[in-house]
């Protein structure tokens, strides 16, 4: 049996029905409702201004009994009022709420409490308003009887004709009291109902009516021609024609009619381009530029397109393994039967020679065939030519092994580094010569590893901010310091971004700069001997002095008084200090250490180089200016080395004077010629070191060379040629510049640029 459910589920008419029909009860509803709550809103509004109106015209009929305080006359005036039909109280409610007049004699003389519906209107703020709108003096309540009732406060307000001297009111009080009304809403409530009633009829009326013609619109219009739409369909479904549906409409039903019409016209015209696609795909079939067949289970070869035929010339009922390589069995690892097994396509590489025996290589895949039921009934096989790939793979595989032997070959060290964590990928041959460690020792661990313990962390930035690194310290397999020039590259490897790293050992090379440096400061010392001994000499002969006159004391048996006895002392003691501060001084400069930059005020080293050479300078009246801005940053430098520079240059300056002025035939110089100057200041992020001299200055031709190794302006025998060059290699290891400026005949002028501390952490 269908239940209602079912009807609605299968019936488009009873859904448009019901859909129609709830939207209308809903929309009529809503209508009603709104009307019905417009018309109350107005019926109520009716009463309320005509309950004000009523107030009014009480507080007006009885203004004149007020005036002359005829209390007969109110009383009498209020139960008049009050006895008319749906008047149901009036009252007078004086300042203090007490009724004073009503028509009910009981209420008279009563108080009603400020906290009364009522009187809560103006007595809900302190003090009272002298007046307020019609919807706050407004209350619609409910009485004991359960009626509703309407209750309206008209004010009585102190008019000037009520104040006086003839009155008891004064001026400033200006509300004396309100008058009550309350009226039966029993009228309005029976007017409101047959609202209601007459609405919800005329609702269900409507809804009848347009549910009918809802009712006789479908089956006329819809259900009877959309069931002959159906027989229709069906006939075309099962492959018969439908030229004619009797159905004449002007509407979108009948245009679906003719829609139906044409579709089964259609259907043979698409039944003839089918079968024209059929025979364009058996053309592609046979035309597409790669091998196709199609198989069964025992490997023979139910079609194949014409890429096949004419590359094995296959024969009536040839199997794929024979037509492909000439076998009587079929192939190992075979795709086609793994399809068969499996009912999924496989993928292979095979080689054979074609049927004009050129060798070929191709990519197969296999594909399953289905018949209606799902089972696997032949297997198609498409195999694409990659003979041109596999000789391009053969020249990629040697030239690998090329690149590969050459990888391995590179004298020097070569590590492939992970970008990110510096982790070391590979690396060749040359890395256990000179580190010692095996390839399988390092891979896998981090570059950093082959750094000192302390280093590794700056190191950590530095390799990724700079492409090339000159001097830094590696750790061997057996504890040796390296020195190496670290080259980095980002390249890619197995499809990873990496860091291709070179490192060259210099260790020996350093070495040997050593040698030559310490060569330079013995032959530095050599020429400072002269100079030091007159340094010492002063000292000395103030020793001297001193211990002949307290000799000469003791002799003749004399006392020395304290004073001098202690002043002998203290210059005594003084001299001592001075000497072993040269004598150390020396011993400093010509030790042999190991370069290592650190923070240093190269102001002070500037001047502590002076100081060496202080005396020879005044025997030899060179006048020296030192100019050192105070407060100078610090610089990243080695200090021993940083003085050697120093030395170097305050040694050419005084050679160059020397060799200037002694070649005028002992003509005495005038003042000033023979001066040397010094300068230390803060100049664009370094600190700039100018050393100037009075000297004959550097012939132009020359000036490009000077900083060369073993290169000389001086006579034969007087100079190495290495101050300058090892100079120039110093202050380069320091990350600065120097610069020579010179005119013949004006002296040399050597600049010296030196970045601050936090400039050459940045950069280095």
């Amino acid at each position: 049996m269908r239940t209602p459910w079912s009807l609605l589920r299968t019936s488009l008419a009873l859904k448009l029905i019901a859909t129609a029909g709830l939207s209308l009860v809903l929309s009529v509803a809503a209508l009603s409702y709104f009307a019905i709550r417009h018309q109350e809103d107005i019926l109520m509004s009716y009463v309320v201004n005509e309950a004000d109106r009523l107030g009014t015209t009480i507080k007006l009929g009885t203004r004149y009994a007020m005036m002359i305080n005829s209390r007969d006359d109110l009383s009498q005036i209020i139960t008049n009022i009050g006895s008319q039909p749906g008047i149901e109280a009036v009252r007078i409610v004086n300042k203090q709420g007490a009724i004073q007049f009503s028509n009910r004699a009981a209420e008279v003389d009563a108080v009603v409490a400020q906290r009364a519906p009522g009187c809560l209107v103006c007595h809900q703020s302190a003090p009272p308003p002298a007046s307020a709108p019609l919807e706050r003096r407004t209350r619609i309540f409910t009485d004991a009887s359960g009626q509703r009732r309407l209750g309206i406060i008209s004010p009585i307000q102190n008019e000037p004709g009520c104040a006086g001297d003839c009155h008891f009111h004064p001026p400033e009080q200006k509300v004396l009291g309100v008058i009550d009304v309350v009226l039966s809403l029993d009228a309005t409530d029976r007017e409101i109902a047959a609202l209601k009633a007459r609405s919800a009829g005329f609702t269900l009326a409507a809804l009848a009516g347009m549910g009918l013609a809802i009712f006789f619109f479908m089956r006329r219009f819809v259900i009877r021609p959309i069931r002959k739409v159906i027989t229709g369909a069906q006939l075309i479904a099962e492959g018969g024609q439908c030229t004619r549906i009797d159905i004449d409409q002007p509407d979108e039903m009948g245009a679906l009619v003719h829609t139906i019409e044409r579709m089964g016209e259609s259907i043979s015209e698409k039944q003839i381009e089918l079968n024209r696609q059929r025979d364009e795909y058996q053309a592609l079939f046979s035309q597409v530029p790669c091998i196709i067949t199609v198989q069964d289970r025992n490997f023979r070869l139910l079609r194949y397109n014409q890429e096949f035929r004419d590359t094995f010339r296959p024969r009536p009922g040839d199997t794929c393994f024979h037509a492909y390589k000439g076998r009587a069995d079929k192939c190992p690892n075979c795709p086609v039967e793994k399809t068969f097994e499996t009912g999924r396509s496989f993928t292979s590489e095979e080689s054979g020679q074609d049927a004009d025996g050129v060798m070929r290589h191709w990519l197969v895949t296999s594909s399953p065939i289905r018949n209606a039921e799902g089972q696997v009934v032949a297997a198609m096989e498409m195999c694409l030519d990659i003979s041109s790939r596999k000789q391009l793979e053969e020249k990629l595989e040697k030239s690998e092994r090329k690149h590969l032997a050459i990888f391995k070959n590179i004298p020097n060290p070569v590590f492939v580094l992970d970008q990110d964590t510096l982790c070391i990928l590979d690396c060749n041959e040359s890395v256990k010569p000179v580190y010692g460690f095996e390839r399988a020792e390092l891979l896998g661990q981090s570059f950093l590893r082959l750094f000192p313990e302390e280093d590794r962390e700056s190191h950590k930035l530095k390799l990724r901010q700079k492409s090339l690194h000159d001097r830094l310290i590696n750790i061997a397999k057996d504890g040796r310091r390296l020195f190496v020039t670290v080259r980095l590259s980002p390249s890619e490897f197995s499809g990873q971004k990496v860091l291709l790293v070179t490192t060259s050992d210099m260790t020996k090379r350093l070495e040997t700069e050593q040698q030559l440096i310490q060569a330079s400061k013995m032959a530095t010392l050599g020429e400072m001997a002269t100079g030091m001994a007159h340094e010492l000499n002063q000292p000395l002969t103030v020793i001297k002095t001193a211990s002949s006159f307290i000799r000469r004391k003791a002799e003749r048996g004399e006392e020395i008084p304290r004073d001098i006895l202690t002043t002998l002392a203290q210059e005594v003691d003084a001299h001592v200090d001075r000497a072993s501060k040269i004598i150390n001084h020396l011993r400093e400069f010509g030790r042999k250490p190991e370069m290592k930059l650190g923070p240093v005020d190269v102001g002070g080293i500037l001047a502590r180089s002076l100081d060496i050479f202080s005396q020879q300078f005044k025997l030899r009246e060179i006048e020296v200016a030192l100019d050192i801005e105070p407060d100078l940053p610090e610089v990243m430098a080695d200090a021993g080395r940083l003085e050697q520079v120093f030395i170097n240059m305050l040694l050419n300056a005084r050679d160059a004077i020397e060799d200037k002025w002694g070649a005028k035939g002992g003509a005495a110089p005038p003042k000033g010629a023979k001066r040397i100057s010094l300068s230390a200041r803060l100049h664009k992020g370094a600190v700039r070191l100018e050393i100037a001299d009075t000297g004959g200055g550097i012939p132009p031709g020359v000036r490009e060379k000077i900083f060369e190794p073993f290169f000389t302006t001086k006579r034969v025998g007087t100079g190495t040629g290495l101050g300058l060059s090892i100079s120039y290699g110093i202050v380069q290891d320091c990350g600065g510049s120097i610069v020579v400026e010179s005119a013949p005949g004006e002296g040399a002028h050597f600049i010296i640029d030196l970045p601050v501390l936090h400039e050459a952490r940045e950069g280095g």
